[in-house]
């Protein structure tokens, strides 16, 4: 505990001669567009040794359940306590072990588990980064149901495959990587629809931003979270488009530190009738990070 204490507290001196040596100009500055406001943050806290790296994140429509990823093959379930419509606690009702298609703990590579959608009829789907796949879970506890492979799936970058997953109204699954494989080429989006991958758009490459969740909100629009890596923390950009890869509006992006390495995104309305983004961090499993859990509105 003691050693902990000791790094903890050498990470907070070097942010601090950071700042005053002049390094504060790379942290940057936050903007949100018009309508859009910071609701509230909860630092997630669970004693479970499996409990961390949170990467996939869905709510439900009335904003009181969650099913969270872990990046380590756990999937999480359970409820939200709120006051003031702030989220005030988040108790743990189900934890599940993903396996791979022949009943296996997945692990290693195949439980690199990232992105995550639900289905109205309850199934679960995750994509996976260390072999890129997509898999249904009819049951999060049985084995997976393995989805067909793209051959465009081989060649992506290690430990830069399929972070994001979403679902729209009739079904279709929507991934995409995290490095497009050039700086000046645009990110692929890969729909999965009736038993068929297609690329119906793209969504164009700005700045030194890496998606790394994504969702379909109830508005019919595609959300995608994305995060850069500074060299002193992270900071964040959603951006919006329709669902042909164009009317792209960027709603917030955030200075260096603002909140952790977000990764994760849910999209849904609240009861003010405004869209809700709730957001999740990836702690990495570090102590000196955390399971920050953090709502935007957006007047739309």
């Amino acid at each position: 505990m003691r050693s902990r204490r000791r790094q903890l507290i050498v990470l907070r001196l070097f942010f601090a001669v950071a700042l005053l040596a002049g390094c504060g100009q790379a942290f940057g500055q936050s903007s949100t567009a018009p309508g859009v406001s910071l609701v509230g943050r909860y630092v997630w806290t669970n004693e479970d040794a499996d409990f961390g790296g949170m990467s996939g994140l869905e709510i439900s429509e009335d904003g009181t359940h969650f099913v969270a990823l872990s990046d380590r093959g756990t999937l999480w379930r359970g409820d939200i306590t709120r006051a003031r419509c702030k989220i005030s606690d988040m108790s743990v009702s189900e934890k599940a072990r993903l396996h791979t298609s022949d009943g296996k703990v997945a692990s290693g590579k195949e439980g690199d588990s990232e992105g995550l959608a639900l289905a109205s009829d309850g199934t679960v789907y995750v994509s996976f980064e260390g072999l890129a796949r997509v898999a249904a879970y009819p049951d999060v506890s049985g084995p997976a149901v393995p989805i067909p492979r793209p051959r465009e799936f081989n060649g992506m970058q290690n430990n830069a495959a399929l972070e994001s997953l979403a679902i729209d109204v009739n079904g279709a699954l929507y991934t995409m990587p995290e490095r497009s494989g050039r700086a000046n080429l645009p990110f692929p989006v890969f729909r999965y629809a009736d038993g068929a991958w297609t690329k119906p758009f793209t969504i164009p490459r700005e700045g030194p931003f890496l998606p790394v969740g994504s969702d379909i909100g109830p508005d019919g629009l595609f959300y995608l979270l994305e995060r850069d890596f500074t060299g002193y923390g992270f900071r964040s950009r959603v951006r919006r488009f329709d669902m042909t890869g164009g009317a792209e509006e960027t709603l917030l992006e955030t200075r260096t530190g603002q909140h952790d390495n977000l990764e994760g995104i849910s999209v849904w309305r609240d009861a003010t009738g405004a869209i809700r983004l709730t957001l999740i961090a990836d702690d990495n499993f570090k102590f000196f990070q955390t399971t920050e859990v953090v709502e935007y509105s957006v007047a739309d």
